[in-house]
């Protein structure tokens, strides 16, 4: 009976290695939600794991495609819809809001305030810390599609890929580390 457990065990160490050897030291996130917590929390994870020397891929797709948009940029030729998705939703990460005890926005202006006398970065920072960190950020474009974003209104970020569903899970695939936020 014990070399049959032996068997086993052999067998399951040859299958860990194999999934072992097939993901990178990656980390993928699927950023969905546009709450400031939310977003918060992914680039404070992203920052961390990349400066531990993880290679770190964002994929932002829904509600979230709206906290990469560029508040001083605009496109013109949208329909009604797109132009009323564009008017309801923040315009750039300055403008999200907290996802609970958001009180009319006393909430955000109070972690806003706490964060900066603490002297924890923004989350307009710490976009900027991951961009110097190699963080990579796609953009669904379904999702762009169905918020009515373009790409001429998304922010300056480097390497800013717009992609598919398909990509992300090849990504995830080769990652160790998948999250959803």
């Amino acid at each position: 009976m014990s070399e049959n457990y032996s068997v086993q065990i052999n067998a399951l160490s040859e299958q860990l290695q194999i999934l072992k050897d097939g993901s990178k030291d990656q980390m993928t996130l699927v950023v969905f939600s546009g709450d400031l917590d939310k977003l918060l929390a992914a680039f404070i994870m992203a920052t961390g794991a990349a400066a531990m020397g993880t290679k770190v891929k964002l994929f932002f797709t829904f509600w979230a495609t709206a906290a990469l948009r560029d508040r001083d940029k605009s496109a013109g030729g949208k329909d009604f819809m797109s132009k009323m998705f564009g008017f309801m939703l923040p315009k750039g990460c300055c403008f999200t809001k907290l996802s609970k005890m958001n009180m009319c926005g006393l909430g955000t202006k109070m972690l806003k305030n706490l964060m900066k006398k603490k002297k924890v970065p923004n989350l307009k920072e710490l976009i900027e810390m991951a961009a110097d960190l190699g963080v990579e950020i796609s953009i669904c474009e379904m999702s762009m599609g169905l918020m009515g974003f373009k790409k001429e209104e998304m922010i300056d970020y480097p390497g800013l890929r717009y992609c598919g569903v398909a990509t992300f899970l090849n990504d995830a695939q080769e990652s160790k580390v998948q999250l959803f936020i």
